[in-house]
């Protein structure tokens, strides 16, 4: 196991930076996920970590041993990427024990390996197949158990699930995390995909456009987002943000959203000093909290959309849009109709609509 701290790390190419004044910690044995949109300096991070590529400021360490300056094949790295790099040329057997004997791994260890790890991933019905023609769900299943079997301190993957089919990347799921549990690995997974980050990481490092925005675990990320983009970013649908200015009557303080309504915040959001009266800020709230009611927030229904175990909502009045997520057994508005909807006070959060960040007290 290795512990990986990444202090200032930083990234340009010409004028364009890449990633900029990083600063993480991933512990022996975590599983941390590098989450957010394509371009938001994710895989230049892992590429740096896998000494694929050396960073234009600040220190990699592993251990507490600086390793910018170490070749990538001395770093007892795995890599595994989204597009799999198997030889074809060669048997589902020979591309799990190229690895091992290219170590020096005595024939009997490699064939002990082989053996376990294509149980593990089961391919074992596979072996002696040639590696062309197999389909891309086995093919990364391959690429993965070939970096695995080399038992690395740290495995990298990039994206490894992005290229497969909806139902391959839930047993997946299950299995790399099975795998990393199993071995004990630190592991560092880049992915755009929110559900994967969610399930599988211990925590989660969100970024955007070169930058570390939170880093938590899952339910504190989905909680208590650190800003407007985290909270947009976190969830299926995402926080609705609404624009709203905050009022004081008496003790209590209320978040009023122009033409919609108001919530009151919960005693913890409103002992924050930065909380002001007649301060503009974003109100979000999940749309898993949201509940009918007789007063609250007033929008008007635009689509109605049926999935399974849940209903999503969509409304929007003026400029404001918002949705709500309702259990299947929940009647839910008609489309055309207004609807009005309250939040509970201790699923509110505040944004500054400058810079995003959030503002006030967390409530869990």
């Amino acid at each position: 196991m290795s512990e990986i701290v990444l202090e200032n790390l930083g990234k340009t190419f010409g004028d364009f930076t890449a990633l900029a004044d990083m600063n993480l910690t991933i512990a022996n044995g975590e599983f941390m996920a590098l989450l957010g949109p394509s371009g938001c300096g994710k895989s230049t991070t892992m590429n740096m970590i896998a000494g694929m590529l050396r960073p234009s400021t600040g220190a990699i360490r592993f251990n507490g041993r600086d390793i910018v300056d170490v070749p990538m094949a001395k770093r007892g790295v795995g890599f595994v990427f989204q597009n799999y790099a198997i030889f074809t040329h060669m048997s589902v057997r020979e591309n799990l024990a190229y690895g091992p004997r290219a170590q020096g791994v005595a024939a009997a260890e490699i064939t002990k390996r082989v053996q376990a790890f294509a149980e593990l991933l089961q391919l074992e019905t596979m072996l002696d197949r040639p590696a062309a023609g197999l389909s891309v769900n086995i093919l990364q299943r391959l690429a993965i158990g070939r970096s695995a079997i080399l038992e690395p301190a740290i495995f990298l993957l990039d994206e490894p699930l992005s290229n497969v089919d909806a139902a391959f990347r839930a047993v997946m799921r299950s299995e790399l995390k099975s795998l990393q549990g199993q071995f004990g690995q630190t592991m560092v997974y880049v992915t755009h995909d929110q559900l994967e980050a969610m399930t599988m990481a211990d925590r989660i490092a969100v970024m955007d456009h070169g930058k570390l925005l939170q880093v938590g675990t899952p339910l504190e990320i989905y909680n208590n987002p650190a800003d407007a983009f985290v909270a947009r970013f976190i969830g299926a649908p995402g926080m609705n943000i609404l624009e709203g200015t905050l009022t004081r009557h008496a003790d209590t303080v209320s978040a009023e959203v122009a033409g919609l309504g108001s919530v009151t915040l919960s005693p913890a959001m409103q002992g924050a000093a930065a909380l002001q009266a007649a301060r503009e800020v974003q109100i979000g709230f999940r749309p898993e909290q949201i509940n009918a009611a007789d007063q609250g927030l007033t929008m008007q229904v635009t689509f109605v959309e049926r999935i399974g175990a849940r209903t999503i909502v969509h409304m929007e009045q003026g400029a404001s849009l918002a949705k709500a997520v309702l259990p299947a057994d929940v009647p839910p508005p008609v489309a055309g109709d207004a609807w009005t909807f309250a939040v509970p006070d201790d699923a509110i959060r505040l944004f500054d609509p400058v810079t995003g960040r959030a503002l006030g007290g967390r409530t869990h």
